[in-house]
């Protein structure tokens, strides 16, 4: 059973690379038209293409509004700087900045990075009302969100890893997010007053 796990995750890893690659060739084509270029537009793929560059358990989770195992995922504990953005369409949702450790097992944050990018819904799938997040342009299932969260919102998108890729902050301008990176730069010290 052991080994079953290691090879499912050992799987896993390596979809991702390809599609890490491959959303790579795309985003440096993006990267290379001129800086008043209009907004990067975010469209969701067909069904079969969906299948094709995602895992089984990305395409459950995002398609089929399946859950990862809580602390088996890959983001759970990430504390790298960067964003997280819908492993289907590309479309920005979360920054490190906000992530929290919720002790839930799953990435948590306290609000998304982009509001527009984010849709919720109550849903009623075990018996009691929850609200359910979706990113907006793809229609992908990325968790729920609570308001048992911390200040300054209150509230907890409590995300499965498996709808979501990381793009580290040192790679936002290549991946074509450079827009975010300032967020991530050191802030210049205040001056003195004398």
């Amino acid at each position: 059973m052991h080994y079953n796990r290691i090879a499912r995750i050992a799987t896993q890893a390596a979809s991702l690379l390809l599609f890490a690659a491959s959303a790579q060739a795309q985003t440096k084509q993006a990267s290379a038209a001129p800086a008043a270029a209009p907004r990067k537009v975010f469209v969701k793929p067909s069904d079969s293409e969906i299948k094709r560059k995602l895992t089984p358990l990305q395409y459950a989770v995002t398609q089929h509004e399946d859950t990862e195992t809580p602390f088996r995922n890959i983001y759970w504990d990430n504390h790298e700087p960067g964003i997280y953005v819908d492993i289907v369409s590309g479309e920005p949702l979360f920054s490190s900045l906000d992530k929290y450790d919720s002790g839930t097992g799953w990435p948590s944050f306290t609000r998304p990075l982009e509001a527009a990018n984010i849709r919720t819904k109550t849903d009623r799938l075990l018996g009691f009302s929850r609200t359910e997040v979706r990113s907006a342009h793809a229609n992908s299932h990325l968790g729920h969100v609570f308001d048992d969260g911390p200040r300054p919102t209150g509230l907890r998108y409590c995300m499965n890893s498996a709808a979501m890729r990381f793009i580290p902050a040192s790679q936002l301008e290549i991946e074509g997010y450079g827009q975010y990176a300032p967020l991530f730069k050191p802030k210049a010290p205040a001056k003195a007053s004398k």
